[in-house]
This record gives structure tokens, C-alpha cells and sequence, in this order.
């Protein structure tokens, strides 16, 4: 498809349910409890009565006892601080053009882009990266993200082809919508401003009439909608979470970490939170009083009871009858309730893919397990990293090679683009504890030397670097002081 036809269903019918899909997703990450009860509140066929699609007075606003656990959005951090935690290694072979391609890298802020963009394609399912330029912000392009629900793609063979972005713009109403598409082909980028409604794309219009399409309008050439790119490659490009898609098996689009599903074990989670917190209500301590330990407040006020008090007016009651004060206090089930919190949540990791350990839970409830057994469930975590990784190396390499094309043609930066190689760490960096753990255990065992223990602490360094720290570390401990004994005369 090209830019929309005036008066087209909006968004195209066709991807209505991959957007519902998605929508489902982003409550779950989003942790808004109103966004989840709106979410499952309009669905009228459900396998089970989920707890946030339950109607009830105990449920009005103001009044909601349900509570939420942002598990699914910690799984989706998970998977981001897994992939980009360490920026991954991107070189090229040209020297100059790996210098700028340091500095556009370094001037982007990337790698928080990267994580931003990463941690929501694990929540909805995939992401699109896209290298733009705006010159009367920077002189340099730029590296954006788009979520998936603000793209309708084109695949051939598999591969991204064609692109149409879309944003709804400020000043929309209920009624009025204005929609800024912006197209993504080879060689060009197209621009088109509509007014329509919720459901429909309405007439397009000229992009002046809008604030924030009215900038677009000086780089507009004759053709009315386009710029040229001046590269071949498309300025775009999709980053599938995981494949393949399970609701749609032969489309190219990715699935969502909660596409497992775990929906389940996420409603489950909240219910039984919701539940423990139930109990602490009903259990606070509660005194029975009979009525002549209350206090008149007067006529039509009521009465009140004074804890405090230490003398009490006679009995209205027979002498005989017991009139003690009655202390009303129920069991709250803590450990009952916490192990199928927690049972929960490590079914919810090991469906998405990731040791329970990732989360700081206990594979086992805490048994006692051989470090084999560890190390095998970290692996499952690995292994799902290892699979996302293969789709950003591949994304990632892409955008990045139209960025240099666009840095070269736009900006006349001089350099001659290549396809960058992007090499992901082997595994996740380990904490300074472990590290520091790491190197005592090294030492006391004398299986390395201080250069190789120094390398392993600094592995950014170059060789010089490390052997001057080895060199100060030997110094300052004595232990390059040269041996005493090959000084000492032979006994005659």
C-alpha cells in the first residue's frame, strides 16, 4: 500500500487484530490497573473470569481493593537490561568511519535508546528502528524508535520493504482526529497530514494546516509529499522480540514475551496479592465492647469507647454475666499465600523464557541445589538472550548503515558508509561483588598473574594501560622488590 486513501478504515482492518493483541500487552506492561480493567472489561468472552474484569460495588472508583503486581513489566526490563546492559561492540572496517560512527553512537545517546526500544519489543511483540534528521535540532542524524502499534509494514519474503508511520497529532478530539503518516521506501520518505475521526483516516489535507507537520513543508519537493533520501537503503527497519508469531503463524511479525501466553499467571499473581492484602484487613485487631464501657457523645452523636479510660461507670447488665472487653483478631495466611505468589511468578519467567533466579526467586522454593543445577537454569535465560540478540545484530546493522548513508548525503560528513558489524558480549557483566569475589578467589588460588587479574577487571583497556596498573600494583604490594637471597656470599 501507499499513503492512505482518503476515507480508509483506520488502522487497516486487516491489522485490527495484531493492534487488539498488542493493546492487551501494553496493559499488562504498562501496570495501569484502569487501563487493565478497561482492557478486560469490554471482553465478553473469556476463558475464566479474570479477577480485572470483574464489575462490583467493592470495585467503584475510590473504592478498588484489587491490586497489581508489575511483574510483566520487570520481565520486559529483564530482557532489556540483558541485551543492552553492555553496549554491544559495532565496528566497521574504514577507520575514519568508524570514528564517526563512535561519535554519532556517543551524540545519540544510543544505547539508551536501545533500552528504551528494547524493553518495549519484549512487551509488544517488536520494534521499529528508524534513522531520521531534523537540522534545525542537530546537525546529525538520528536514531529513533517507533512502537509497533504506530506502523502498518510491508514485507516481502520476509524482508521490511515499505513502511507507513503514523501518529495521531495534538488537538485531536473524540470527534476531530489528525493523523501525521509518514512513509519509509527505498530512496525516499513521504509525508501526508489527515483529518478524520477514531476509526476513520478522514481527507487529507496540506501539511501547513497542522503546528507540527507545518515544519515538514521546505523540504518538500515538487512531487508534493516526498524527500530523498539519497541512499538506497530503506531509512528503516523491524526488530522481532521472538519468532514465530503463534497467534499468526506465517506472518513476520514477533510475539510478545507474554504471548507464551502468561496472561494466566499474571491475572493469578494479582488475585492472589489481592487476596493477602484482603486478609490484613479483615485480621487488624477489633475490641468488643458491651454498652457500658461506651461513652454518650450526646443526644444523636452515638457513643464512643475511651481505650485510654482506666475507670469504667457501673454495668448495665445482670451481676452474673460476663461483660469483658473481647479482643477479635482473625490468621492471615502469609506463608500460604507467598509461596503461590511465588510459584506464579516462576511459571510467568520459566513461559517467557528466563531462569526465575533473573528475578531474584528461587527455582526450587529454596532447595538446596548443586551449582550445575544452577548454571543449567541460567542457561535458559542465555539462551533466550542468545535468540534476541541474532534479531538486533541483524536490525541494528541495518539501521545503522542507513544512518552512515544519510550522514554522508545530508551531511556531507565525508565518510564512505559500510554495514557494521554488531557483536554482542558473550554474556550479562556481573556485578562489582562478583567480580571483586572472582579476582580474591584468582589470587588465593596463584592460578593468574596481577596483568591478567587487572585485564580481567579493566577489560576496556589496552595492553599498555594494563601493564602500567600491574606494574603500580606490584610496587605498592613489594612484591616486585627483587629476591635478597641472590645476594648473599657463598658459605666458604
Amino acid at each position: 500500500m501507499a499513503l492512505p486513501e482518503n476515507g480508509a478504515a483506520w488502522p487497516p482492518p486487516e491489522w485490527a487484530p495484531y493492534f487488539d493483541r498488542i493493546a492487551v500487552d501494553d496493559a499488562w506492561y504498562s501496570g495501569d490497573r484502569k487501563r487493565l480493567a478497561r482492557i478486560y472489561g469490554r471482553e465478553q468472552k473469556q476463558p475464566r473470569r479474570r479477577l480485572w474484569s470483574r464489575r462490583s460495588s467493592a470495585h467503584r472508583p475510590g473504592h478498588d481493593t484489587r491490586l497489581h503486581v508489575p511483574f510483566a513489566g520487570d520481565i520486559a526490563q529483564t530482557s532489556a537490561d540483558m541485551l543492552f546492559a553492555d553496549m554491544p561492540r559495532i565496528v566497521v572496517e574504514d577507520a575514519r568511519t568508524q570514528t564517526r560512527l563512535d561519535q554519532l553512537l556517543a551524540d545519540g545517546h544510543v544505547q539508551k535508546t536501545l533500552l528504551s526500544a528494547a524493553e518495549q519489543c519484549a512487551a509488544l511483540s517488536g520494534i521499529f528502528l528508524r534513522a531520521a534528521w531534523d537540522r534545525d535540532l542537530v546537525d546529525r542524524p538520528l536514531l529513533t524508535a517507533v512502537q509497533p502499534d504506530n506502523a502498518i509494514p510491508e514485507f516481502r519474503f520476509g524482508m521490511l520493504a515499505a513502511v507507513n508511520f503514523w501518529r495521531e497529532l495534538p488537538g485531536s478530539s473524540t470527534q476531530l482526529v489528525w493523523r501525521h503518516v509518514e512513509r519509509h521506501e527505498p530512496g525516499r520518505i513521504a509525508h501526508a497530514l489527515y483529518q478524520g475521526s477514531g476509526d476513520n483516516i478522514g481527507r487529507r489535507v496540506p501539511l501547513a494546516e497542522h503546528p507540527d507537520t507545518a515544519g515538514l513543508v521546505a523540504s518538500i519537493e515538487s512531487d508534493g509529499e516526498s524527500t530523498t533520501t539519497g541512499i538506497r537503503q530503506l531509512t528503516a527497519c523491524y526488530v522481532p522480540n521472538m519468532t514465530p508469531n503463534r497467534l499468526h503463524r506465517g506472518s513476520p511479525m514477533g510475539r510478545s514475551d507474554y504471548a507464551a501466553p502468561i496472561y494466566d499467571q499474571l491475572d493469578g499473581l494479582d488475585e492472589t496479592w489481592t487476596s493477602w492484602m484482603r486478609d490484613i484487613r479483615l485480621a487488624r485487631a477489633r475490641l468488643i465492647v458491651p454498652d457500658g464501657y461506651l461513652r454518650s457523645n450526646g443526644p444523636g452523636r452515638g457513643a464512643s469507647f475511651d481505650e485510654d479510660a482506666e475507670v469504667y461507670a457501673q454495668l448495665n447488665m445482670p451481676p452474673t454475666e460476663n461483660g469483658g472487653i473481647t479482643l477479635s483478631q482473625f490468621e492471615i495466611r502469609v506463608d500460604e499465600h507467598q509461596r503461590t505468589a511465588e510459584a506464579l511468578m516462576r511459571q510467568a519467567a520459566q513461559s517467557a523464557g528466563y531462569a526465575a533466579r533473573s528475578f531474584g526467586l528461587d527455582q526450587d522454593g529454596g532447595q538446596a541445589r548443586t551449582a550445575t543445577e544452577v548454571d543449567s537454569d541460567d542457561d535458559r535465560s542465555m539462551i533466550t538472550r542468545s535468540k534476541k540478540a541474532g534479531h538486533w545484530k541483524q536490525g541494528l546493522a541495518d539501521v545503522l548503515f542507513a544512518l552512515l548513508g544519510v550522514d554522508a548525503v545530508q551531511f556531507r560528513s565525508g565518510i564512505v558508509p559500510e554495514r557494521p558489524r554488531v557483536e554482542f558480549p558473550d554474556g550479562v557483566a556481573e556485578s562489582p561483588m562478583d567480580t571483586a569475589t572472582t579476582l580474591e578467589l584468582l589470587n588465593r588460588a596463584q592460578a593468574v598473574s596481577t596483568h591478567t587479574r587487572v585485564k580481567i577487571l579493566h577489560p576496556e583497556w589496552d595492553d599498555q594501560a594494563v601493564a602500567a596498573e600491574a606494574a603500580a600494583i606490584l610496587r605498592e604490594t613489594g612484591t616486585a622488590a627483587p629476591d635478597p637471597g641472590d645476594t648473599y656470599p657463598l658459605a666458604a
